[in-house]
Protein backbone atom coordinates (compact mmCIF):
# COMPACT_ATOMS: atom_id res chain seq x y z
CA UNK A 1 0.00 0.00 0.00
CA UNK A 2 1.34 3.71 -0.93
CA UNK A 3 1.34 5.79 2.15
CA UNK A 4 2.38 9.35 3.22
CA UNK A 5 4.18 10.14 5.93
CA UNK A 6 3.21 12.80 8.07
CA UNK A 7 6.51 14.11 11.08
CA UNK A 8 4.95 16.55 14.00
CA UNK A 9 7.30 19.45 13.87
CA UNK A 10 8.48 17.81 17.39
CA UNK A 11 9.52 14.65 16.62
CA UNK A 12 11.31 16.64 13.44
CA UNK A 13 13.36 18.80 15.72
CA UNK A 14 13.60 16.69 18.33
CA UNK A 15 13.39 13.14 18.22
CA UNK A 16 14.21 12.42 14.33
CA UNK A 17 14.93 8.85 14.69
CA UNK A 18 12.14 7.84 16.04
CA UNK A 19 10.51 9.24 12.19
CA UNK A 20 12.96 7.37 10.69
CA UNK A 21 11.99 4.38 12.64
CA UNK A 22 8.28 5.05 11.30
CA UNK A 23 9.38 4.36 8.32
CA UNK A 24 10.69 1.29 8.86
CA UNK A 25 7.77 0.14 10.41
CA UNK A 26 5.68 0.83 7.71
CA UNK A 27 7.55 -0.55 5.08
CA UNK A 28 8.41 -3.84 7.17
CA UNK A 29 4.45 -3.76 7.56
CA UNK A 30 4.51 -4.14 3.19
CA UNK A 31 3.81 -0.19 2.61
CA UNK A 32 5.43 2.53 0.28
CA UNK A 33 6.36 5.26 1.89
CA UNK A 34 5.82 8.75 0.36
CA UNK A 35 7.35 11.72 1.76
CA UNK A 36 6.85 15.38 1.06
CA UNK A 37 10.38 17.36 2.58
CA UNK A 38 7.93 20.46 2.25
CA UNK A 39 5.81 19.43 5.27
CA UNK A 40 5.88 21.58 7.81
CA UNK A 41 3.42 22.05 11.40
CA UNK A 42 0.28 20.88 11.29
CA UNK A 43 -0.71 24.38 13.71
CA UNK A 44 -1.92 22.91 16.43
CA UNK A 45 0.33 24.53 18.85
CA UNK A 46 -0.74 28.13 17.11
CA UNK A 47 -4.44 27.21 17.51
CA UNK A 48 -3.99 25.96 20.92
CA UNK A 49 -2.10 29.40 21.83
CA UNK A 50 -5.02 31.11 20.39
CA UNK A 51 -3.59 31.82 17.18
CA UNK A 52 -6.56 31.01 14.76
CA UNK A 53 -5.67 32.95 11.76
CA UNK A 54 -1.84 31.60 12.10
CA UNK A 55 -3.27 27.95 12.39
CA UNK A 56 -5.84 28.65 9.20
CA UNK A 57 -2.47 29.37 7.10
CA UNK A 58 -0.67 26.41 7.96
CA UNK A 59 -3.74 24.09 7.40
CA UNK A 60 -3.92 25.44 4.56
CA UNK A 61 -0.28 24.45 3.72
CA UNK A 62 -0.82 20.72 5.19
CA UNK A 63 -3.91 20.33 2.93
CA UNK A 64 -1.79 21.14 -0.08
CA UNK A 65 0.80 19.58 0.74
CA UNK A 66 -0.62 16.15 1.34
CA UNK A 67 -2.88 14.45 -1.34
CA UNK A 68 -6.10 13.28 0.36
CA UNK A 69 -6.52 10.48 -2.03
CA UNK A 70 -3.88 8.24 -0.10
CA UNK A 71 -3.55 7.79 3.60
CA UNK A 72 -1.31 9.78 5.88
CA UNK A 73 0.12 8.21 8.74
CA UNK A 74 1.69 9.99 11.22
CA UNK A 75 3.42 8.44 15.07
CA UNK A 76 1.03 11.18 16.62
CA UNK A 77 -2.66 11.04 17.59
CA UNK A 78 -2.21 14.26 18.99
CA UNK A 79 -1.99 16.31 15.53
CA UNK A 80 -3.60 13.57 13.44
CA UNK A 81 -6.57 14.42 16.27
CA UNK A 82 -5.97 17.91 15.60
CA UNK A 83 -6.60 17.59 11.76
CA UNK A 84 -9.47 15.77 11.94
CA UNK A 85 -11.63 17.44 14.60
CA UNK A 86 -10.55 21.52 14.41
CA UNK A 87 -8.98 22.07 10.75
CA UNK A 88 -12.59 23.21 9.97
CA UNK A 89 -12.60 25.88 12.60
CA UNK A 90 -9.71 27.65 11.17
CA UNK A 91 -10.99 27.10 7.54
CA UNK A 92 -14.64 28.42 8.18
CA UNK A 93 -14.79 30.64 5.15
CA UNK A 94 -12.61 28.52 2.70
CA UNK A 95 -15.21 26.62 1.64
CA UNK A 96 -12.49 24.94 -1.90
CA UNK A 97 -10.22 24.13 1.50
CA UNK A 98 -13.33 22.75 3.35
CA UNK A 99 -14.14 19.98 0.89
CA UNK A 100 -10.24 18.86 0.84
CA UNK A 101 -10.51 18.59 4.57
CA UNK A 102 -13.56 16.23 4.06
CA UNK A 103 -11.89 14.17 1.91
CA UNK A 104 -8.36 14.14 4.24
CA UNK A 105 -9.70 13.48 7.44
CA UNK A 106 -11.12 10.31 5.97
CA UNK A 107 -7.78 9.29 5.27
CA UNK A 108 -5.59 10.39 8.03
CA UNK A 109 -4.01 8.08 10.63
CA UNK A 110 -2.04 7.49 13.44
CA UNK A 111 0.43 4.95 13.38
CA UNK A 112 -0.96 2.17 15.70
CA UNK A 113 -4.27 2.28 14.47
CA UNK A 114 -3.46 2.27 10.82
CA UNK A 115 -0.70 -1.03 11.75
CA UNK A 116 -3.90 -2.36 13.45
CA UNK A 117 -7.30 -1.80 12.10
CA UNK A 118 -6.24 -0.71 8.58
CA UNK A 119 -3.51 -3.36 7.96
CA UNK A 120 -4.50 -5.74 10.21
CA UNK A 121 -0.89 -6.03 11.19
CA UNK A 122 0.22 -6.63 15.00
CA UNK A 123 3.25 -8.76 14.92
CA UNK A 124 6.19 -7.11 12.95
CA UNK A 125 9.35 -9.00 14.00
CA UNK A 126 10.27 -6.68 16.58
CA UNK A 127 12.71 -7.41 19.81
CA UNK A 128 12.88 -5.64 22.57
CA UNK A 129 13.97 -7.46 25.91
CA UNK A 130 12.75 -4.91 28.58
CA UNK A 131 9.62 -4.10 31.37
CA UNK A 132 7.79 -1.22 29.76
CA UNK A 133 4.79 0.71 31.17
CA UNK A 134 2.36 2.58 28.92
CA UNK A 135 1.55 6.45 29.02
CA UNK A 136 -1.89 6.84 27.07
CA UNK A 137 -1.67 10.56 25.75
CA UNK A 138 -4.36 12.74 26.69
CA UNK A 139 -5.41 13.43 22.68
CA UNK A 140 -4.53 10.28 21.76
CA UNK A 141 -7.04 8.70 24.09
CA UNK A 142 -10.22 10.81 24.36
CA UNK A 143 -9.94 12.77 21.14
CA UNK A 144 -8.46 10.30 18.48
CA UNK A 145 -9.32 7.02 20.27
CA UNK A 146 -6.50 5.12 20.92
CA UNK A 147 -6.09 2.44 24.07
CA UNK A 148 -5.88 -1.03 22.66
CA UNK A 149 -3.72 -0.65 19.48
CA UNK A 150 -0.67 0.04 20.95
CA UNK A 151 -0.82 -2.25 23.63
CA UNK A 152 -2.04 -5.09 21.02
CA UNK A 153 1.37 -4.14 18.98
CA UNK A 154 3.31 -4.63 22.43
CA UNK A 155 2.35 -8.20 23.20
CA UNK A 156 3.91 -8.87 19.96
CA UNK A 157 7.09 -7.49 20.87
CA UNK A 158 9.57 -10.72 21.49
CA UNK A 159 11.16 -10.09 24.82
CA UNK A 160 8.96 -7.55 25.92
CA UNK A 161 7.18 -7.03 29.23
CA UNK A 162 4.08 -4.72 29.69
CA UNK A 163 3.24 -3.73 33.29
CA UNK A 164 0.20 -1.07 33.59
CA UNK A 165 1.06 2.07 35.55
CA UNK A 166 -1.85 2.88 38.37
CA UNK A 167 -3.91 6.13 36.90
CA UNK A 168 -1.54 5.75 33.07
CA UNK A 169 -4.24 7.75 31.73
CA UNK A 170 -3.54 10.62 33.79
CA UNK A 171 -2.12 13.92 31.82
CA UNK A 172 1.37 14.37 32.12
CA UNK A 173 1.57 17.34 32.14
CA UNK A 174 2.95 19.18 28.94
CA UNK A 175 -0.20 20.53 27.07
CA UNK A 176 1.63 22.10 25.01
CA UNK A 177 2.54 25.97 26.47
CA UNK A 178 0.77 24.62 29.77
CA UNK A 179 4.12 23.40 30.55
CA UNK A 180 5.36 26.60 30.03
CA UNK A 181 2.95 29.06 31.74
CA UNK A 182 2.29 26.54 34.47
CA UNK A 183 5.78 25.36 34.82
CA UNK A 184 4.86 24.28 38.79
CA UNK A 185 1.56 22.38 38.13
CA UNK A 186 3.11 20.61 34.72
CA UNK A 187 6.44 19.61 37.36
CA UNK A 188 3.89 18.11 39.56
CA UNK A 189 1.74 16.47 37.01
CA UNK A 190 4.98 15.02 35.44
CA UNK A 191 6.30 13.80 38.79
CA UNK A 192 3.43 11.55 39.88
CA UNK A 193 3.65 10.14 35.91
CA UNK A 194 7.12 9.19 36.98
CA UNK A 195 5.99 8.15 40.26
CA UNK A 196 3.65 5.78 39.27
CA UNK A 197 5.46 4.21 36.74
CA UNK A 198 8.65 3.30 39.01
CA UNK A 199 6.18 1.70 41.06
CA UNK A 200 6.07 -0.74 38.74
CA UNK A 201 9.44 -1.46 38.28
CA UNK A 202 9.79 -0.85 34.49
CA UNK A 203 12.38 0.47 32.41
CA UNK A 204 11.05 2.88 29.98
CA UNK A 205 7.25 4.76 29.61
CA UNK A 206 5.88 4.43 26.34
CA UNK A 207 3.76 6.48 24.57
CA UNK A 208 2.57 7.61 20.78
CA UNK A 209 3.28 11.06 22.06
CA UNK A 210 6.69 12.54 21.16
CA UNK A 211 5.55 15.71 23.15
CA UNK A 212 4.51 13.64 26.31
CA UNK A 213 7.89 12.05 26.29
CA UNK A 214 9.66 15.03 25.74
CA UNK A 215 8.01 16.34 29.09
CA UNK A 216 8.46 13.28 30.97
CA UNK A 217 12.06 13.11 29.71
CA UNK A 218 12.90 16.22 31.23
CA UNK A 219 11.69 15.35 34.21
CA UNK A 220 13.26 12.05 34.49
CA UNK A 221 16.85 13.96 33.33
CA UNK A 222 16.01 16.45 35.99
CA UNK A 223 15.24 14.56 38.84
CA UNK A 224 18.48 11.77 37.55
CA UNK A 225 15.53 8.58 37.23
CA UNK A 226 16.28 5.34 36.43
CA UNK A 227 13.71 4.98 34.13
CA UNK A 228 13.32 6.45 30.04
CA UNK A 229 10.48 7.77 27.90
CA UNK A 230 10.10 6.57 24.38
CA UNK A 231 8.45 6.31 21.17
CA UNK A 232 6.19 2.82 20.40
CA UNK A 233 7.29 3.17 16.63
CA UNK A 234 10.84 3.14 18.27
CA UNK A 235 10.33 0.14 20.06
CA UNK A 236 8.75 -1.68 16.59
CA UNK A 237 11.53 -0.68 15.04
CA UNK A 238 14.04 -2.50 17.18
CA UNK A 239 15.33 -5.39 15.65
CA UNK A 240 13.92 -4.94 12.29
Amino acid sequence: MDVQLFIPCYIDQLYPETGFNTIKVLEKAGCTVHYNPNQTCCGQPAFNSGYWKEAGSMAEKFLKDFNPDMPVVSPSGSCSSFIIHHYHKVLADRFDLLDRHQLMKNNIFELSDFLVNILKVEKLGAKFPHTVTFHDSCSALREYGIKDEPRRLLANVEGLELIEMEESDKCCGFGGTFAVKNNAISSAMAEKKVINALATKAEYIVSTEASCLMNINGYCKKQHSPIKGIHLADILASGL
